[in-house]
């Protein structure tokens, strides 16, 4: 009688603690759902050009980047035939 009484409440106890972490879980992904719409009506998107932009910069950032990397690797792999044997 008493292990059925401890398992009534340990089954009513766990009901409660998945119930507490369900509705805890929902309200967040609603406030995070609000929370985003929000940010999203009060941050402008941005501008086409701007954007065209910034991607010629980094494109021009990027040639630069490959032209050192290149340099490195070749002066890297010659090292050995500059350098004076003893």
């Amino acid at each position: 009688m008493q292990d059925s009484t401890l398992l009534q409440e340990g089954l009513m106890l766990m009901a409660f603690g998945m119930g507490f972490v369900f509705v805890f879980l929902t309200v967040l992904v609603f406030a995070t759902s609000l929370m985003s719409r929000i940010v999203a009506r009060l941050v402008p998107a941005p501008a086409m050009v701007g954007t065209q932009h910034a991607q010629a910069a980094q494109s021009e950032s990027d040639d630069t980047l490959l032209v050192a990397i290149s340099a490195a690797l070749h002066r890297h792999r010659h090292r050995d035939r500059d350098t004076p044997s003893s």
